[in-house]
């Protein structure tokens, strides 16, 4: 029996299947009951170690599900919207999503949230760092392999961009994330998360007019959040910046509140 359960890979089976005979003797199974019991078994396991095998694929900074943001501390944001974002239709219909604030507003956590869930949800995600992606871009182009590094962004069912214009870019970047999202226009879903504004998109990528055409195909089918408030690294810190550091924040604040309408949703008609 041993034998034949490992050359047919029904691990899973081969773990249980001695224990259940017991339990099926003592509880009065009936055939059907018995096998119905180790398929569901052997079912259950290899789905949940495709998706611990995908979680690891998908390149996440950490794992925080959506249930663990505080919602409460962004009032602007609600749960019961962003938790639409986790349902399967959001990548079966190619919907896209760009969330705009200063670091530290939950950007990175939200998009990561919805990462998971739509692994459990059966679909391929890739995290890929904005910047990260920009130096393996230029090392490709260097080695003639571009194409190897775009295909596979391609094809994944939801790519997530972090941290979009926190640092100066390379002039490639532009018409690479142009292609990337063109590609993936109306056919995937794509997550961008960034401190700059729409508007400094072109100033970010040297390029307004490709900036502006990149913009164009994520809002089609998408929706923006501007993000705002205090950063959640710095939660219950406050007393450990001096008079400085807490003028400059609130400086900082008061000019990103002017540049972007705090939690305004932008969404197509």
């Amino acid at each position: 029996m041993e034998a034949m359960l490992k050359e047919l890979r029904l691990a899973r089976i081969r773990e249980i299947y001695e224990d259940r005979i017991d339990r099926a003797a003592k509880e009065e199974w009936g055939y059907r009951e018995f096998l119905d019991h180790l398929l569901k078994e052997e079912i259950t396991t290899r789905h949940e170690h495709r998706i611990d095998g995908w979680k690891k694929a998908a390149g996440f900074p950490f794992e925080k599900t959506l249930n663990q943001f505080e919602f409460n501390f962004r009032p602007e944001l609600k749960k019961r919207v962003f938790q639409t974002y986790t349902e399967a239709r959001f990548v079966t219909e190619g919907k896209d999503l760009i969330l705009i604030g200063p670091p530290g507003t939950g950007k990175t956590h939200l998009s990561v949230g919805i990462g998971l869930s739509q692994i459990v949800n059966d679909f391929k995600v890739k995290f890929r760092n904005v910047q990260n992606l920009a130096s393996q871009l230029m090392g490709a182009v260097r080695n003639d392999r571009r194409d190897e590094l775009l295909k596979p962004l391609l094809k994944v069912d939801l790519l997530i961009l972090d941290e979009f214009g926190y640092l100066p870019l390379e002039e490639e970047l532009g018409p690479f994330l142009y292609e990337l999202i063109a590609g993936r226009y109306e056919k995937r879903s794509t997550i961008i998360t960034s401190n700059k504004s729409l508007t400094e998109w072109g100033k970010a990528l040297k390029d307004s007019s490709l900036a502006q055409a990149l913009i164009d195909r994520l809002i089609h089918h998408g929706e923006v959040y501007y993000l705002k408030g205090d950063s959640y690294r710095l939660k219950g810190k406050a007393d450990l910046l001096s008079d400085d550091d807490m003028a400059i924040k609130r400086e900082h604040r008061t000019e990103e509140n002017s540049k972007v309408r705090g939690g305004e949703k932008v969404t197509e008609n």
